[in-house]
């Protein structure tokens, strides 16, 4: 990612009934280094919350039979994709990018030593590289998550971590070097070409579309679940708990403004606090718009809210504004969201009939709305373009679905992907782990 210098920025402070322009001084060195060093801390470790969300989500939408075999997954991939990224991962994607990847098979390790030997050298703008690394790791562990809840209750657990082996070491970093890494998205050559640099914020794209293409190429070729589709018909399969999905939504929701708000990569001036102050409240009206609109469109659909679909409208919202959650102004926000969170209620129904099932629904949230986001960008910011935002789009998802597709068939044919017909019935909490989320179900949650 890359900083702006906002050291002779002018930002406007509301003082009593009047509105006073103050000039954006800069801290000492050491002060802004210390403030953005602890934005990226902070962040970091709400994105990383964001992952017990994202468990609790699942674990509440899939059958009481699967639920604990999806905990299994969301800690074990959540591990997986640190280490990978620690491997080879973050330098992939930021270390000597020369257009389309970094540096291959190379290990990340702290260079903090110019900082620890002389305080005086300190770049005004910087931060501790550690800080920068465990902030960007967290993204890829949420890529990662995205794709546990599309393909469960089907798919095996040691096949699902390769997929992610090869997700979270490969594919995420690849694809995001071409614009984080500075790689030929974020180029002249390309603004020359269509107008305009890829314009891109937190992740609506190289995060939750990724996640999402990555997802629905899975889904694919796994196939849908035992019973879904019968007769033309889709079979409701209910989760094992509401208040739980619930619980997921909410953590999510809060782990969103470190998603978003740390993305401004830089606290050490008053300009960069009134962005991040701006980006949290745009963050959470997108949220709150695709909360609403989820819950009055399937009123107005279906003749009854669905709390399913007014979960994921919230994070449709949340999804829509990723791309900028900076320039818009809060109202546009909200109406951002909402879009994100009608579409979402679409495009469930959408999927099924294509007989794409998704468990919980994260094509429609990341993939969907995740376009839907970044092609929405140019609404509000001036310096970007449709054709732009949209060449980026259909190249990463391009490159997403080829090696997704790649990494899944050859694991279908090697190891195999899907668990037997009678593991599936039996559930995979029985089949993958020889345990039960709810034992004091006995026998009877296996109905479940």
């Amino acid at each position: 990612m890359f900083k702006n210098n906002t050291v002779k920025k002018l930002v406007v402070a509301t003082l009593g009934a009047g509105l006073v322009t103050i000039p954006a001084a800069a801290a000492a060195p050491d002060t802004a280094f210390i403030f953005n060093t602890l934005l990226f801390l902070i962040g970091g470790f709400l994105v990383m919350w964001m992952a017990a969300g994202f468990a609790m989500l699942e674990a509440g939408l899939v059958r009481s039979k699967n639920v604990a075999d999806i905990c299994v997954k969301n800690i074990a991939l959540y591990a997986v994709a640190s280490i990978m990224w620690l491997l080879m991962g973050y330098n992939l994607m930021y270390a000597d990018v020369t257009g389309y990847f970094g540096t291959f098979f190379s290990m990340w390790s702290p260079d903090d030593a110019a900082v620890l030997a002389d305080g005086a050298t300190i770049d005004p703008a910087g931060y501790a590289a550690g800080s920068d690394f465990f902030f960007q790791m967290v993204f890829v562990a949420t890529t990662a998550s995205i794709v546990s809840g599309t393909v469960a209750e089907r798919v095996k657990l040691l096949p699902f971590l390769l997929f992610t082996i090869v997700l979270a070491g490969v594919i995420y970093p690849i694809q995001g070097s071409w614009e984080w890494g500075g790689g030929w998205l974020n180029a002249e050559s390309y603004a020359a070409a269509f107008g305009a640099e890829f314009s891109y914020f937190a992740g609506s794209t190289l995060v939750h579309s990724t996640g999402g293409w990555a997802a629905l190429t899975g889904a694919i070729i796994l196939g849908p679940r035992l019973g879904r589709y019968v007769g033309g018909k889709v079979k409701p399969m209910p989760g094992s708990s509401m208040p739980l999905a619930t619980l997921g939504t909410f953590i999510l929701w809060v782990g969103w403004f470190g998603f978003n708000g740390a993305s401004q990569l830089a606290l050490g001036t008053i300009s960069d606090a009134v962005s991040v102050s701006n980006i949290f409240v745009n963050t959470n009206m997108a949220a709150a718009g695709g909360a609403v609109a989820a819950l009055l469109a399937t009123k107005l659909v279906y003749g009854k809210v669905d709390l399913s679909m007014v979960l994921n409208g919230a994070l449709a919202g949340l999804v829509s504004i990723t791309a900028e959650p900076l320039t818009p102004l809060p109202l546009t926000a909200t109406l951002i969201g909402a879009v994100g969170g009608v579409l979402v209620v679409f495009a469930v129904p959408f999927f099924d009939k294509l007989k794409i099932d998704d468990v919980v629904g994260a094509i429609s949230v990341h993939l969907v709305c995740g376009i839907w986001g970044t092609l929405a960008v140019p609404i509000t910011n001036g310096d970007t373009s449709f054709l732009a935002q949209l060449v980026g789009v259909v190249a990463i998802g391009a490159f997403v679905v080829v090696s997704s597709s790649i990494v899944w068939l050859a694991l279908k044919h090697t190891v195999g992907i899907r668990l037997s017909g009678d593991e599936e019935e039996r559930g995979s909490d029985l089949a993958e782990l020889g345990m039960e989320a709810y034992p004091e179900f006995g026998k009877g949650s296996q109905k479940f």
